[in-house]
């Protein structure tokens, strides 16, 4: 009874082990939508991979891929799956990555990049709960624009950066992390715009503060203006400021507007200091990117890089 017992037990496991990996047949093929593709990257034969696939069919008693010629694609039952395999194996992910935690002791000194607006506004939470979790890591932080972190990066004087920006470094490897919206603002008093809306080529009459050449901030505006045909030597630059907060100070004393991240204005919203304008047409919205030099990267800056992308609930 007891060899039974094990047997079936062992039998159980073998099981289980064998629909895992057909699992990751099936996630392979319909990542790639091709079987070929899908047995290389496995180190499997091709008729493999049909067969895994064939035995997970025959298991949900249901097919998984349509399949015409040489192009295949995922049946309604195979988006099903596909939706379950991804979940099951962000489970896998996260099990690993707690229970590595409980027998490594991570420590050292990981230095870190930010651009000006993440550094304020959006990271230090999320740095306060790394720190909490993991104390024996110290953080070296420095901010500057989204160019100055990318050469820091270059110059190996950080190894992780935090940007915004539509830049792209062919040394640097770019993870988007958050999504940022940049709206035009005013102090709430200002009357120049007394409706809250304006037409793009509006913005050609009103004087506007922007950041310096180099900023994310920056480049991002001048990206979003070009489908409206709108360059940034046609607008009335008032003044280029090196901060976000000196920004802020100059609206609160003069008519000026500006584009600012959504991230920078929450207090002087709340306040009813600020008030966002409307431009009809433009929506600004901007990733902000984990960035590293390409490779592997090091233990504390994937730890660093997985726990950030675990807290995306320190969006306001």
């Amino acid at each position: 009874m007891f060899i039974a017992t094990n047997t079936n037990k062992a039998r159980s496991e073998y099981l289980h082990t064998m629909f895992d990996f057909r699992l990751q047949v099936f996630y392979t093929v319909a990542k790639r939508l091709n079987f070929t593709k899908a047995a290389n990257a496995l180190f499997i034969t091709q008729p493999a991979v049909t067969k895994h696939i064939q035995e997970l069919e025959n298991h949900f008693k249901i097919k998984l891929f349509e399949r015409s010629g040489n192009q295949i694609q995922l049946t309604p039952a195979g988006e099903v799956l596909l939706q379950h395999t991804e979940q099951l194996f962000a489970l896998y992910r996260n099990m690993e990555y707690e229970m590595s935690d409980l027998i490594n002791r991570h420590q050292g000194i990981l230095r870190i990049g930010a651009s000006t607006t993440v550094a304020q506004y959006v990271i230090p939470p999320l740095l306060a709960g790394f720190h909490k979790k993991y104390p024996n890591i110290e953080i070296a932080l420095i901010n500057g624009n989204t160019e100055q972190i990318e050469q820091a990066l270059i110059n190996k004087e950080i190894e992780l950066g935090i940007i915004e920006g539509h830049s792209k470094n062919k040394q640097i490897k770019y993870t988007e992390f958050l999504q940022d919206e940049i709206v035009l603002v005013t102090h709430a008093k200002n009357p120049i715009v007394k409706t809250g809306i304006l037409k793009p080529d509006d913005l050609k009459q009103i004087p506007i503060l922007f950041r310096e050449p180099g900023s994310g901030t920056l480049e991002v505006i001048i990206h979003a203006l070009h489908p409206h045909r709108i360059k940034l030597s046609q607008l009335k630059t008032e003044m280029q400021l090196g901060s976000t907060e000196s920004i802020k100070s100059y609206l609160m004393h003069s008519n000026s507007f500006s584009f600012l991240s959504i991230h920078a204005i929450q207090r002087e919203l709340q306040n009813n200091i600020f008030k966002v304008i409307d431009v009809k047409g433009l929506q600004i919205k901007r990733p902000f990117y984990l960035i590293h030099l390409h490779g592997q990267p090091e233990a504390s800056t994937s730890l660093f890089m997985r726990f950030a992308t675990k807290s995306n609930n320190i969006m306001p």
